[in-house]
């Protein structure tokens, strides 16, 4: 009897060692994402929303300031001189000098304008994540500032505080916070509305055109028309007036009647200065029922002059924007006009930072921007240069009409 016997053929496969790492790792991602996919259908999307609820600091910028600016940082308290490129986080303070005021951009498009003698702080600048939301919250601690806000998302707040008040703006609103040194207030609403809570309970809303004084108290001491700034007329700003040489001449002031509100008289004041600071003051005249003002005995030099309206109520109007005329010599002196040291900074984009010296009280310009040098002949423009521009044209001036122009170069970076 025969016997059978089978046979078995076996081939064996050489599988290399990363092959078997890449389907191990492929096995490990599956499961991962198969439990992730369970914990999701189980308890939902853990991130649905969260953009939302995401809030984050928006810093401030500076637009554009002059004369003495200060910041003091909230986290160290260290002070520092305002730049161009200083952002402005939750917390930090801006302190404009007798000399200073400045302009700042908030998060929610909304312009600040910090005038002279004035303190105030960011205390709240953010924007949600994703939504458009903003809330914006500047404090007064002591001057004046103007705000202009735009228009607004749902949900949006742009508030103003004070000592004795808190002030929510509308959409397209601009309005002026003034906080006295007797520790009075007073809001002016130009355009758009306020809403005003006091410390002692008083509820209102201030629309276009309507003024409030508030008394130490916290409460509402009288509202009415706001009454506008009167518009100077003549000199025109930055007229020149010939005068014989080494001469004095008079020089009439005029200005149109506010576009709103019935004053009852005005008051001029006429100085060297642009920001109206004692030591530059030449003349404060109040109670005057004219719309024009005599000033008599201008010599050679740089005036700055305004002009503000009273209401039968007390109410002040703001003052005008400064004025600025030139009394010079007829045909100059010939004198020469020189710039030494000039040097431009790049801060960042078409902004750059003009310095340099000159002879003491010449005008200096550049950029469609302009600035009067003090006693040491020093000056600082914050200028934005035209796109693509190679260099930039500086022009100096003095007293007596004599001008030069120079050309210096820049370069980004």
């Amino acid at each position: 009897m025969a016997m059978k016997s089978s046979r078995f053929n076996l081939d064996w496969w050489i599988v290399p060692k990363r092959l078997i790492y890449i389907v191990v790792l492929i096995v490990a991602l599956s499961l991962a994402a198969g439990g992730a996919g369970v914990l999701m259908w189980i308890y939902g999307n853990p991130f649905k929303g969260a953009p939302a609820d995401a809030s984050a600091s928006a810093g401030a910028r500076f637009d554009s300031f002059e004369g003495g600016v200060r910041v003091i940082r909230a986290n160290t308290r260290e002070t520092s001189l305002a730049r161009a490129d200083t952002r402005l986080l939750p917390g930090d303070t801006v302190q404009t000098q007798e000399d200073g005021r400045a302009r700042i951009s908030l998060a929610d498009g909304s312009t600040l304008f910090v005038k002279p003698n004035s303190t105030i702080t960011i205390a709240e600048n953010t924007s949600a994540s994703g939504t458009g939301n903003t809330k914006v919250r500047v404090a007064v601690e002591n001057g004046q500032i103007n705000v202009r806000t735009e228009q607004q998302s749902e949900g949006a707040s742009n508030i103003v505080g004070t000592h004795l008040s808190e002030n929510h703006l509308a959409s397209e609103t601009s309005a002026s916070f003034d906080v006295r040194e007797d520790k009075t207030e007073a809001i002016r609403v130009s355009n758009g509305a306020v809403e005003t809570n006091t410390r002692n309970g008083d509820q209102t809303t201030l629309r276009n055109g309507e003024y409030v004084a508030i008394n130490q108290q916290g409460g509402i001491a009288n509202r009415e028309k706001l009454l506008a700034a009167p518009l100077p007329s003549a000199p025109r700003n930055l007229e020149k007036i010939a005068a014989r040489k080494g001469g004095a001449i008079s020089v009439t002031l005029r200005w149109q009647r506010p576009a709103m509100g019935t004053p009852a008289h005005y008051r001029v004041e006429v100085a060297t200065s642009p920001f109206f600071v004692a030591a530059g003051k030449l003349i404060e005249r109040d109670q005057l029922q004219a719309t024009d003002f005599t000033v008599d005995d201008i010599r050679l030099g740089n005036y700055f002059w305004r002009v503000a309206a009273f209401a039968p109520s007390g109410q002040a109007s703001d003052w005008s924007e400064p004025q600025k005329f030139v009394v010079v010599s007829e045909g100059g002196t010939g004198d020469s006009v020189t710039i030494s040291n000039p040097s431009v900074e790049y801060v960042a984009g078409s902004i750059y930072i003009v310095r340099g010296r000159t002879q003491p009280g010449n005008t200096v310009r550049c950029a469609g921007r302009e600035t009067l040098t003090a006693g040491d002949g020093l000056f600082q423009l914050q200028i934005n240069a035209p796109k693509g521009a190679k260099e930039i044209l500086v022009e100096a001036e003095d007293t007596q009409g004599n001008k030069n122009t120079f050309r210096l170069p820049i370069s980004p970076g």
